[in-house]
């Protein structure tokens, strides 16, 4: 598919501004919805394996950041390779599978090697001299093929200290590993926890995890 096609394919997405958000009203028809979030909303483009991700009206200034980092992180393979940008899109490979948010709503058991593989792919990230920022349960997937895949990397060069990594190896080893942890979480419950977090207010003590983590 040439840029001039996937150019028309990011123009054909339309937007409304609803109660402060932004939301897709229109789309080719060649496009199939797969997703939205805090700065763009995702469409994978029929009989590729390819997404395009188009980025809201008061956001398009981070197509560019995010296809510069996707280019800096190329060759590593727990991340989307990035096909074409443009000044409001990103084309990077579609990932068939489920985030780990989807994994624990729908109780599909994260056995260690993937929480060690992605932090393998975080790793190799920061010897690329990014700082991988944001990373939380709804951007780390599980490929059908049984593969890690990071998304969304638009703030890996921020330059501010960011735990949610941190954080999250350490409730995996601390809580998700033990006997009387539940594997099944309900979507609400997960976004509350979710909130709670972002607000400091989660009565718990978590330490720092160092390193990859080890089976308990």
């Amino acid at each position: 598919m040439t840029l001039k096609r996937y150019k028309t394919l990011a123009e054909s997405v339309r937007f409304r501004r609803e109660h402060g958000t932004w939301k897709p009203i229109a789309h080719d028809e060649c496009l199939s919805f797969g997703g939205e979030g805090r700065s763009a909303v995702v469409y994978r483009i029929e009989g590729t394996d390819k997404a395009l991700k188009v980025f809201y009206p008061d956001k398009v200034h981070i197509a560019k950041e995010e296809a510069d980092i996707y280019k800096l992180l190329s060759g590593i393979s727990a991340f989307p390779a990035l096909h074409e940008s443009g000044g409001t899109y990103i084309v990077i490979d579609w990932i068939d599978g489920k985030t780990l948010f989807q994994c624990l709503e729908e109780g599909i058991d994260i056995p260690v090697e993937l929480i060690q593989e992605a932090d393998k792919a975080i790793l190799a990230a920061r010897k690329r001299g990014l700082n991988p920022s944001d990373v939380h349960l709804r951007n780390i997937m599980v490929a059908d093929s049984g593969q890690i895949v990071l998304i969304d990397v638009a703030r890996f060069r921020q330059t501010k200290d960011c735990m949610n990594w941190e954080d999250l190896k350490t409730a995996y080893t601390h809580f998700y590993t033990k006997p009387f942890f539940p594997k099944r979480i309900p979507k609400r419950l997960l976004n509350i926890i979710g909130v709670m977090y972002k607000k400091r207010l989660l009565p718990i003590y978590w330490r720092k995890a160092k390193g990859i983590i080890q089976h308990p």
